[in-house]
């Protein structure tokens, strides 16, 4: 058999276009090739839905029975001329903006969750990494990820006879893994190293193929390594600071020494989250060793180029390393930088000057970015809070932090009845462009239509929990008879609630349970009967989310509510298809405003589902009564724990009164009018709205684009005068003042005069401004003054005028001097600020 060049093993040459298919992780999302993959090996196949894996262990006998199969051989040509023909089409970025970008957007992340079949993700900063790619494909936006190949991912949950969490770590084989090996154009394999105390860590890169994108991945199982270096790329979150820190190095330093080795340019650099902040230090080094100039030129030169995303809603939450662990493993590296240990800590610190605090991987990132935003309106504004003591005297609303609410990758999340209905009413290339019209027409779709398509999803629902639960509760050593009677309860007509979420306490999993009486009632109400479906897993360190699973474990054993109240062992993107396109509801319980954004919500739009959440994160900004339901008051509260009794009353209140009614309130049609009306206006105004094909055209146009532009601004020449003009900035600021202020109003407004002193300053490099803060329902006010005649006998120092609206009170004025440079990211690169008293 002749060797395939995407798989390990060899083919039958008619099969070989088979390798293609099964290496591109497309097929994760697209599904026309499902029926090839069943015909090769249905059991395989309904087990495992792992393409990959059904070519590396299928026979060769059943191989070559294939390849004699005429059938099968048509139906692989079909699929192969639609995989050529997505190939082929210009897509949206390219007919958009192709001759507005030139390279790629490299998309650093600690995981990326593009299919169970590639276990490197734990949960939705994964998902929403995998869902970008897949979108990046859709639209060809040139996205390269840039990641880590674990040997074992995130665990497997089971839960034993007491309702106890066990976690198993099944290893990670790569040769039954969709990657192959990155080679060079000599067909090496592709290795990088990078520096740590004493020794060189090797590294393997890998690919993996997402239809017109690919993603990187790094891995230290290199037997050149010491045996405890093999292990830093063991498993996802695992393991101490230390390892934390190694595996941030691995990803941040060696992934931009991965891109430079197969030669992608890259003008910008998009972290998704803190974890790879490392990569802007690689970045100005390489800047360095090609231009000459040093860190501080190269910092200004390559930042403008790196955009950081945070998902953070606490400042706890963001990575920190003690001091001398970071002095250890960077002291070498600080001095090929010429800036010595205690400069580059000072990058990650909230005070530069205090040698003992821990080192951020935020702060780096807010220092080393040319952008930074949140992750939904309201996390934008939490993360200005965060991160205002880098910019002291500040205004919160001036902090450098912008938002892009995330969203979910719609084929991706849609069933198939959802997406038989969608291509129906709006055409199959819906999710490929720029949302034109989808809305309307899902709005044509009829009540009878709607309803006859919730009803097929809940359906289908219940039969995958059926079979689900049945090999889970045999697992526990119950027989199948006793297992089918506790599970045939589930009932496909019936009212049915999702909850699944990772058991932390932030995220209150036991809210419902605060009054069990009374959920039970719900639960087993004879003429409105309701079934929960909970799934999640806690960490393995987290006891106190432990014992909030144990608390539903235990709740499920009351022999009233079985078969009304399930639990879906082992959480994974597989089992969130399942619960997100076929449940009637989806509930999300955090404590505001914690859920920086939250995507699994935004999963049940397409198929029909609707949302009953707290008012955080996506759902604070996507909420309409019309719409769904809301939990909380949209404010923080101090007594916690009174809060959370206030919103568990709140929560069986909207259940009993609201959402329990509205489902069985039926006409003579039995249709549930008004429920249909909800979900016709959730799916045509939120699916769109909340779509990863929103998120990243929002990333293009407000962030890729122009921080392409700013980098390409930033020659040399333009970095050393930015450098040169921020020495002498803060050399002179703390001698900068004001003089005199004299005021009066007229029919214009507010008339203000001031005298500034820059201390031999040129005028060119600051801005006087008058300000005033959001008061109401005005905006923020911001004006820049005029410059006048120069102050006698001083020099650097002139007279400023402007005229102000007299529609607030004269007093919320107030002059105020700022950095000022045409180039310059102020505050983000410069954050003095000099006010009036």
């Amino acid at each position: 058999m002749p060797v395939n060049r995407y798989l390990p093993r060899s083919l039958p040459e008619p099969l070989q276009p088979l390798g293609e298919l099964a290496v591109d992780l497309r097929w994760s999302w697209h599904h026309g090739a499902d029926e090839l993959w069943r015909t090769v090996d249905r059991e395989l196949w309904e087990a495992t839905g792992n393409p990959w894996l059904i070519l590396e262990t299928v026979s060769n006998t059943r191989l070559n029975e294939l390849a004699r199969d005429r059938g099968f051989l048509d139906a692989l040509r079909r699929q192969i001329a639609v995989r050529d023909e997505h190939l082929s089409t210009e897509g949206w970025f390219p007919a958009r903006y192709g001759d507005a970008f030139d390279g790629n957007i490299a998309y650093f992340s600690m995981e990326f969750g593009l299919s169970e079949s590639l276990p490197i993700y734990s949960g939705g900063l994964g998902v929403l990494a995998g869902d970008f790619l897949k979108t990046a494909c859709d639209l060809d936006v040139p996205v390269i990820g840039v990641g880590l190949l674990y040997q074992q991912g995130y665990f497997h949950q089971a839960i034993d006879a007491d309702g106890e969490q066990l976690e198993f770590y099944p290893v990670n084989d790569p040769t039954m893994l969709p990657v192959v090996p990155l080679r060079d154009d000599d067909g090496e394999w592709i290795r990088i190293t990078v520096d740590l105390p004493g020794r060189l860590l090797w590294l393997r890169a890998w690919q993996a193929k997402v239809g017109r994108r690919r993603l990187l991945l790094l891995d230290s199982n290199d037997l050149r390594n010491h045996p405890s270096d093999r292990g830093i790329t063991s498993e996802l979150y695992g393991g101490g600071p230390e390892m934390r820190l190694q595996q941030e190095m691995v990803l941040g330093i060696g992934g931009w020494r991965l891109l430079r080795r197969v030669s992608l340019e890259c003008p910008v650099c998009h972290l998704n989250e803190g974890h790879a902040a490392f990569a802007i230090l690689e970045r100005a080094r390489c800047y360095m060793k090609q231009t000459g100039q040093p860190f501080t030129v190269a910092l200004r030169a390559t930042r403008a180029g790196n955009l950081f995303t945070t998902h953070t809603p606490v400042m706890a939450g963001f990575d920190r390393f003690e001091a001398r662990l970071f002095a250890a493993y960077f002291q070498s590296y600080a001095d090929e930088l010429g800036i010595g240990i205690e400069n580059l800590a000072a990058l990650g610190r909230a005070d530069p000057a205090d040698s003992d605090e821990p080192f951020n991987m935020a702060f780096l990132a807010m220092r080393g970015a040319g952008a930074v935003n949140g992750v939904s309106r309201l996390h934008g504004h939490v993360s200005r809070g965060i991160f205002q003591s880098l910019f002291p005297r500040w205004p919160r609303s001036e902090v450098p932090v912008g938002h892009v609410t995330n969203g979910v990758h719609v084929p991706t999340w849609d069933s198939i009845e959802a997406d038989s209905l969608w291509t129906r009413a709006c055409g199959k290339a819906r999710w490929l462009g720029a949302l034109e019209g989808v809305e309307t027409d899902l709005r044509e779709l009829s009540d009878e239509t709607l309803w006859n398509f919730r009803s097929a999803s809940r359906r289908r629902l219940v039969g995958v929990l059926r079979e689900r639960l049945l090999r889970q509760h045999c697992c526990r050593g119950l027989s199948q008879e006793s297992a089918r009677q506790w599970i045939d309860m589930l009932e496909p007509d019936t009212l049915t609630l999702g909850f699944a979420r990772r058991f932390a306490e932030y995220k209150r999993t036991n809210l419902l349970l605060a009054q069990q009486d009374r959920l039970v009632g719900l639960l087993c109400n004879r003429d409105r009967p309701v079934q929960l479906v909970i799934a999640g897993k806690a960490h393995p360190a987290d006891t106190t989310g432990k014992s909030l699973l144990r608390a539903w474990q235990n709740f499920m054993k009351r022999p009233e509510v079985r078969g009304r109240a399930l639990f879906v062992e082992d959480y994974d993107l597989g089992a969130a298809e399942q619960l997100t396109q076929g449940v009637d509801v989806w509930i999300n319980t955090p404590r505001r405003p914690w859920e920086a954004s939250g995507t699994s919500g935004m999963k049940v739009l397409v198929n029909g589902g609707l949302n009953l959440s707290e008012l955080d994160g996506w759902w604070a900004e996507a909420y309409d009564p019309g719409l769904g339901w809301s939990l909380g008051d949209g404010r923080e509260h101090d007594d916690a724990d009174a809060w959370d009794r206030t919103e568990a009353e709140q929560l069986y209140r909207l259940l009993e009164r609201e959402v329990v009614p509205c489902f069985y309130r039926r006409d003579q049609q039995g249709l549930p009018r008004e429920w249909i009306a909800r979900m016709r206006e959730s799916m045509a105004c939120l699916t769109p709205r909340f779509s990863s094909n929103r998120m990243l055209r929002e990333y293009v146009e407000g962030y890729y684009l122009p921080l392409s532009a700013h980098l390409r601004e930033r020659g040399v020449e333009a970095a050393v005068d930015l450098q040169e003009w921020s020495r002498k900035v803060a050399r002179h600021w703390p001698r900068i003042h004001f003089g005199n202020l004299s005021t009066s109003e007229d029919l214009s407004g507010y008339r203000f005069e001031i005298q500034v002193y820059l201390d031999e300053l040129s005028a060119d490099l600051v801005q006087v401004e008058l300000y005033a803060e959001q008061s109401g329902d005005r905006e923020a006010f911001r004006l820049v003054l005029e410059r006048g005649a120069p102050l006698v006998g001083a020099d650097s120092s002139y007279v400023y005028r402007g005229t102000a609206p007299a529609d607030r009170p004269f007093s919320d004025y107030t002059p105020r001097i700022v950095p000022a440079h045409e180039l310059a990211l102020v505050p983000l690169e410069a954050n003095h600020i000099l006010w009036y008293r």
